[in-house]
This record gives C-alpha cells, structure tokens and sequence, in this order.
C-alpha cells in the first residue's frame, strides 16, 4: 500500500513542531521532504527526524509530492512562495495530482487568493491555521481548522488528528458541500485577538498585583487553579524575566501586531471597531521599540511595567 508523497514547507516555531509529528506518525511511505528558505535550518532539522530528506529548491519539493504543505510567517512569504511555484517553468502547467495546505495564519483575501491561484492549474487546496504554542505543535497537541473544498479536505485528513492535531474543527463538517477557505483564516486571526487580548490583560493585572503590595505570587497561585494552562505559563515567564531575556521569540511582536491587524479589518468592515486590539496593539508598540524583532508576546508585561512607571525588565 503506498501512501502520499508529502513536502513539508517554512520551518518556524510551529512548523518545525507539525513536520516533526508528520515524519513520525504520518500517513506517508516515500521521504518528508523539508524546504525553507535557510537551507541550512532545513538539513539541520532533517537530520533529526525518521524518514526525512531535505531539499534545496522549491522545485524538488513540489514535483516529487503529492500533499505540500505550507506554514510561513505572513501574507508576503506566501504569496512569493505561491508565485515562485506558479512561475517556475520547470514545474508542470498541469499540478491536478497536488494538493497544498497552508497552515499560515494569513488574511482570508489572501487564502482565497492562493486557492484561486492553485485550482487555476488544477491544484487542490486547503486553507489550515493552527491554534496552540511552539511546545503544542511538538506534542501533536494543535486545534486545526480546515475549510475549502471537500475532496481536498479528505486528501489531507490523515494528517489531522492523532498527528499534528488533538482536536479539528472542520469548518465543512456537517454540510456536505464546499466552504469558503476564507473562513478558516477569519476563525483563526479573531481567535488569535482572544489569546491576545487576554495576554494584556494577564500582564496588567500582574503589574497591578505588584503595584498594590499585593504581590504577584497569590495571582500565580490562584492562576494556576483558575485557568492553568498557556496564561499560567505566560505568567511565569512575565515574571521569571524570559520574556526579557530571550532572543528568539516564541510569538514574534510583528506576527502578533499582523494578526492583530488583520482581525481589525475584518471587524471594521463588519462595523466593529476593536477596542481591545486597539490596547493590545500600543502595548506591543512598546515592545517593538524596546526588543526590535526580538520581541515577544509575553514582553507586554514589560510595556506595563514601564506606563506604570517601572523599569522595562524586571532583572
């Protein structure tokens, strides 16, 4: 029985987890083949992995897979990715026997923008962010959230659940027709100013625990039996001082004021006007010009520190 021919494309913190839980649990018989635009980050996961070959070029990729995957910073990696496949004249007018997934966390337009693009050569295509941490995708712990046409989604679902995945939320369940990939991106950057937001507020209320000789270890504590979890995690690195010390961010300052971004855009043309994100927003404004790219996240904690009046870092 032979199983698809898989690529494995962008190998950020959460790709590097789900191409690591593919080589190893998925469905496919022939090779991972891993791409990314530093080769050397490429071979060099590679070599970790069961089953796993890297490649130089695009090209490699996509003409020896069947199912290519996709996991890339922003809007732009994509779509220059997405143009450098439709423009390389060694790769086939007719790609009808690809599939590609894109679990990047990107616009809706540009997800309907990408399948538009790939069901113009005959490709299948699914749009599949992901919800969970860096730690999450190396456990095979992420919500995945599919949307777009039925038949590639089915191609695709033997990578789901039990691989990179506890739990799906399919966007077509249940309604036996095709769905808008532009969904799957809506779902994924309004559920991201959720975890956002809370991350703010979780940074305030640290700051105001401190400032009012409460201290920040009851809030901890009770933290810790409310809500466990990714908050309690990102309390204990605001205040175990990671989120000043770090220098490869977990959740990137531009990614998160991206996604941010985005969500806004989408409210605004529903009529909504954010106002949580609008906060959210400044404070990582502040991290920017603290941390440069090396901001994370969990630095809105020092953001609030510093308009309280306190130092940045707390070390």
């Amino acid at each position: 029985m032979t199983g698809p021919r898989v690529a494995w494309i962008g190998l950020g913190n959460i790709g590097r987890g789900m191409s690591q839980n593919i080589s190893q649990k998925g469905p496919q018989t022939a090779p991972l083949l891993l791409w990314n635009r530093t080769t050397a980050r490429a071979t060099s996961h590679a070599s970790t992995l069961p089953n796993t070959k890297a490649v130089t070029t695009l090209q490699e990729a996509i003409t020896q897979s069947d199912i290519i995957f996709t996991c890339v910073g922003d809007d732009a990696a994509l779509t220059s990715i997405v143009n450098t496949i439709l423009s390389d004249p060694t790769i086939p007018q007719d790609i009808s026997s690809k599939t590609f997934v894109d679990c990047s966390t990107v616009h809706p337009d540009t997800s309907r923008r990408t399948e538009t693009a790939f069901n113009a050569r005959g490709a299948g295509f699914v749009a599949c962010p992901v919800f969970g941490a860096p730690n999450m995708a190396d456990a095979g712990q992420l919500i995945v959230v599919p949307a777009g046409k039925r038949d590639a989604i089915e191609k695709v679902r033997p990578f789901f659940d039990g691989v990179v995945a506890r739990k799906t939320i399919d966007l077509s369940a249940g309604s036996g027709g095709d769905i808008d990939v532009g969904r799957a991106s809506t779902l994924k950057v309004l559920g991201n100013t959720f975890i956002l937001n809370t991350v703010g507020v979780l940074a305030e209320a640290l700051v105001a625990a401190e400032a009012s000789g409460l201290g920040v270890e009851p809030l901890q504590e009770w933290l810790g039996l409310f809500a466990p979890g990714p908050f309690a995690n990102y309390a204990e690195r605001m205040v175990g001082g990671d989120y000043c010390r770090r220098e490869e961010p977990l959740f990137a300052v531009d990614l998160a004021r991206k996604d941010l971004g985005h969500a806004y855009g989408i409210a605004k043309e529903g009529g909504l006007r954010m106002k949580n994100v609008e906060v959210m927003d400044g404070l990582l404004e502040v991290v920017k010009e603290e941390k440069g790219v090396k901001g994370d996240v969990a630095a809105v904690y020092g953001a609030v520190r510093k308009g309280a009046g306190m130092e940045f870092g707390n070390q």
